[in-house]
């Protein structure tokens, strides 16, 4: 079957999309929009439909938003056949199939893989193991915690103070619980919004009654007779007594069922040229295997054509939409993903918004507002780079929501 066709219209082969979250759902909706009338498979690993994450470590956790109102709506019709609650194990380019841990082999024409990450677990399994010991990352995650959190432990203990746990604790505090968090680098946040913002971060964190301690890392989790997490051992030489912990220590991409297919992957993601068309392990780019999402490692033209990984939100909704695109179109149509990345949080009384990636700068300056005040929007910039600061500046806005 030709796939070399100038009209997405008519193109009539098969599409398989392994990742049946929101870049996957976003992705197969972008392709009927755009006039594709052939198969279309959606695989995903867990038993539900696709639903929005981010409401995970905030609205549910409050209780202010049930795990059912947390499904994606789906735009429009997509008459796809849905594999759900079966993992993809492999992928055989030669014969164009995904390979599936029942044994299945999905044959495909074009594959679309959207498979993101899964939350990094505590490094000693049987620890992790323990009741009372959570990671936030699935709808069963958030559905489990939001029930023991609305039993009112007497402490929660949060390990990493990055986006996802510093939202945890924000929850915490609002359901008037105690929550300690212990946080490795020298402030919160420092990771995604650099040192200088994460000391003020650190601040509003202590101003809303959390035990913040820094450069601190959990030695040990600790369970009784039973199985049960009782305490905690930090690197400061304190034990606490706590039954409920939350691990929030990043992200880990969904690539080992890619390891050995062929494809240029790595623990950092699927390596892909800019309009989302996967390398394979020669850096031969292929025409018929695309990456969008969390999981996708693609050169941005405004930052030096650096392979950039983004888990957030609307790069997964708009690197989906710009590989569909691409999957049905002809070369001289092929559009360039590279929108500057955005990502935001509400945490602590505050809404925090940011344009562009602030960990490649080495100055900030607030530029409008107070940071007293609680509102108040900062630049980043590179000392090397004064002469083009549109490459290498990004603003991140701070402002106190008021309910």
């Amino acid at each position: 079957m030709s796939m070399d066709r100038q009209d997405g219209a008519r193109f009539d082969g098969r599409v398989v999309i392994v990742g049946a979250s929101l870049a996957g759902l976003r992705a197969a909706e972008a392709l009927r929009a755009q006039g594709f009338k052939g198969q279309l498979t959606l695989i995903g690993d867990e038993p539900y439909p696709p639903y929005d994450r981010p409401p995970l470590s905030k609205t549910v956790l409050s209780g202010w938003l049930p795990v059912s109102h947390t499904y994606l709506p789906q735009l429009q019709d997509i008459n796809a056949e849905w594999l759900l609650g079966v993992a993809a194990t492999g992928l055989n380019l030669q014969e164009h199939v995904v390979e599936l841990a029942d044994g299945r082999r999905i044959p495909f024409d074009r594959l679309l893989i959207t498979t993101g990450t899964r939350a990094r677990p505590w490094p000693d399994a049987a620890q992790m193991a323990l009741d009372g010991v959570f990671s936030i990352r699935t709808l069963d995650d958030g559905q489990r915690l939001r029930e023991v959190l609305a039993t009112k432990p007497e402490r929660v203990l949060v390990i990493g103070a990055g986006f996802t746990g510093s939202e945890v604790a924000s929850v915490c505090r609002e359901l008037g619980l105690n929550v300690t968090v212990a946080e490795r680098s020298a402030a919160p946040l420092a990771g995604a919004l650099g040192g200088a913002a994460g000391m003020v971060a650190a601040r509003f964190q202590r101003a809303h009654g959390v035990d913040l301690r820094c450069n601190v890392t959990v030695l040990a989790l600790e369970g009784d007779a039973n199985g049960h997490l009782s305490r905690v051992h930090l690197s400061d030489g304190d034990v606490l007594d706590v039954k409920v912990a939350v691990v929030a220590l990043g992200a880990v991409r969904n690539v080992e069922w890619l390891l050995s297919s062929g494809l240029a992957v790595s623990a950092r993601g699927v390596a892909c040229d800019g309009s989302c068309r996967a390398f394979d392990a020669n850096g031969i780019v292929l025409d018929d295997i695309f990456v969008a999402g969390d999981v996708a490692r693609w050169p941005h033209p405004l930052y030096d054509g650096q392979l950039l990984a983004v888990e957030h939100w609307g790069n997964a909704v708009e690197q989906a939409e710009a590989a569909a695109h691409n999957m049905l179109c002809s070369p001289a149509e092929r559009k360039p993903h590279r929108p500057l990345p955005t990502f935001w949080s509400n945490q602590f009384g505050l809404n925090i918004k940011a344009v562009g990636l602030p960990t490649v700068a080495d100055q900030v300056v607030v530029t409008q507002g107070s940071v007293e005040r609680k509102r108040f929007v900062a630049a980043y910039g590179r000392k090397d780079a004064w002469w083009r600061p549109w490459r290498s500046t990004c603003r991140a806005r701070w402002a106190s929501i008021h309910r």
